[in-house]
């Protein structure tokens, strides 16, 4: 499969962060961050895409992120 890059710019590297965010209602009260996301970005342009941590593992994301 041939690999095409960030989908903004092309360029080939990107970087993880995680975060942790609150609902509604009583969980935004509280501040109970359940919502849990891995945020891939593109080192060159800053370029950034959220993914549902429970859906998905974090080396498959920037795979998808990649386009590989």
């Amino acid at each position: 499969m041939e690999e095409t890059g960030c989908m903004k710019c092309g360029h080939m590297e990107a970087g993880t962060k995680e975060i942790a965010a609150s609902g509604t209602g009583f969980s935004k009260i509280f501040d109970v961050q359940h919502n849990h996301f891995t945020v891939v970005y593109c080192k060159n342009c800053g370029y950034a895409e959220l993914y549902n941590t429970e859906v998905s593992g974090t080396s498959s994301v920037i795979d998808f992120f990649l386009g590989g």
